[in-house]
């Protein structure tokens, strides 16, 4: 018995599924117009939390959500004019080890290879304004070598040690049947 089912006529629809599958995963990463909203995402997140941290914030977690300003848009769709700039909206909630909120909200208007965000953010940590920036980030910083580098410092107050969750980034996205 083959892996695949009975025959040969189950064998068809499950290597349809593969192959819909592996097509729907390409066109998710493929950027619309410049921006993707994963890249955005967690550009912001890593970004928004260094920055938060910098602020003197004890960021416990950190997680961002983005979407891109007519990202709905079918692929056959004009293209916009090289004058307009596209924006995503940025959308982050997180909490403090002290059990406080925190949100980074605003628009983004250019990403630069995980380095940097450009835009209009907003930092916020219980309610108070901790954070104004249009840059997150060192957007002429070289680009990173995609190690992981470990936490340093030890024991009470060095940051080392504590476990930090990882990020959680969201896209939907939504295909449109081409046809006449």
């Amino acid at each position: 018995m083959s892996p695949w089912g009975r025959g040969r006529t189950h064998r068809i629809p499950a290597v349809l599924c593969l192959v819909g599958a592996a097509a729907a995963g390409a066109v998710a990463c493929e950027p619309i117009d410049g921006l993707n909203t994963a890249s955005v995402a967690l550009t912001t997140d890593r970004t928004g939390t260094a920055a938060l941290e910098r602020k003197g914030v004890d960021v416990q977690w950190l997680n961002c959500t983005a979407e891109v300003e007519g990202g709905g848009k079918t692929p056959s769709s004009p293209s916009r004019s090289a004058s307009v700039r596209q924006v995503a909206h940025v959308d982050c909630r997180g909490r403090t080890v002290g059990g406080k909120d925190i949100t980074l909200v605003g628009k983004v208007t250019k990403e630069v290879s995980g380095l940097c965000v450009r835009g209009d953010l907003t930092g916020k940590v219980g309610g108070r304004t901790v954070l104004r920036a249009d840059v997150l980030g060192n957007c002429h910083a070289a680009p990173s070598t995609g190690g992981v580098t470990p936490p340093t410092g030890g024991g009470k107050g060095g940051g080392g040690g504590r476990a930090r969750p990882t990020v959680t980034v969201t896209v939907t996205v939504t295909g449109y049947p081409q046809g006449k």
